[in-house]
């Protein structure tokens, strides 16, 4: 079971929160092992919005599968932004050098360049606070023009709509594209991402593309990336010959349908493998027939 703590702050901006929120409730409903709480320095908080929030003054015991996420918040300068205690800074140092994960949405990588996690990671922030951020932050290296950043279990988002972003992409992390997948359907958003992020999954890094029919097809492959996807059916699946959505995905991704799928299986398989499964063991579970065909793939990209 892994807590997702969101530690909240007065003027905090209500999407902010909701949208990660909604991303760990959801996948909740889907079987995943989560629960939400709520932290504070004071009993009732204030939003941007207007609306009042509860929240508890305790924080939970943390170990290095949770996750404390610092929502953004309002005034729209990190300068004026709320003032953080020094005992709530204190936990989020202690849950992140125990090996846990800490994430901000928009200012509240703020709260983080305060706790000294920022110092010598990439980090991004909303387009208007990057400036701010890198003052008041010096040893951070501040990413422009991305909606987020992961580094050594920081994990920093633009703002606003990015937390959505940020929270699939640890859903993607922690169990797969299928998954990401399944939640953001049922968020009815798609699982896009920006694709600067290096180590963010194949499945975030290739939908920053605005194709719906390209999206559509990627919808079909996320979810069933483990099963066989002929090419005629999955043309057919999205309303375009095979030629068209051939030439349509290979234009907006990079890929052809089945070497997307192909990496989506990699992807799966390596981190089944990093957990203790054998390759013949991964091999199955992504969906190879035989394991030669994992094997190859594995060779090809180191």
């Amino acid at each position: 079971m892994s807590c997702i703590v969101f530690f909240l702050v007065p003027g905090v901006q209500l999407l902010d929160l909701a949208g990660p929120a909604q991303v760990f409730s959801t996948a909740a409903d889907f079987g995943h092992a989560y629960t939400l709480a709520y932290v504070a320095e004071q009993p009732q908080v204030s939003t941007a919005q207007g609306l009042p929030l509860l929240a508890g003054l305790t924080w939970p015991e943390l170990g290095p599968e949770d996750l404390i996420v610092v929502p953004g918040w309002w005034p729209g300068t990190l300068a004026d932004g709320p003032a953080i205690g020094a005992a709530s800074l204190q936990v989020l140092r202690d849950h992140h050098s125990g090996g846990g994960t800490v994430a901000s949405v928009c200012a509240g990588a703020d709260a983080l360049g305060q706790a000294g996690l920022l110092d010598g990671r990439r980090c991004t922030t909303h387009h208007e606070l990057q400036d701010e951020l890198a003052l008041r932050h010096p040893g951070a290296v501040v990413v422009r023009d991305v909606l987020f950043t992961a580094d050594d279990r920081v994990i920093t988002s633009a703002g606003i709509a990015s937390g959505i972003d940020l929270a699939l992409h640890l859903v993607a992390t922690r169990h797969g594209p299928a998954a990401a997948a399944q939640v953001a359907r049922d968020m009815v958003v798609y699982a896009r991402r920006n694709g600067h992020d290096p180590q963010s999954s194949a499945m975030l890094r290739h939908r920053s593309h605005l194709d719906d029919t390209v999206h559509r097809a990627q919808d079909l492959i996320d979810t069933r990336f483990d099963q066989p996807l002929p090419l005629p059916t999955l043309a057919t699946a999205v309303g375009v010959s095979e030629r068209t959505l051939t030439r349509l995905f290979s234009r907006a991704t990079g890929l052809t349908p089945l070497r997307y799928q192909q990496t989506l299986r990699l992807e799966r398989a390596q981190h089944l493998i990093s957990q203790g499964a054998t390759i013949d063991a991964a091999a199955r579970a992504v969906g190879f027939e035989d394991p030669r065909m994992l094997r190859r793939l594995r060779a090809r990209t180191t």
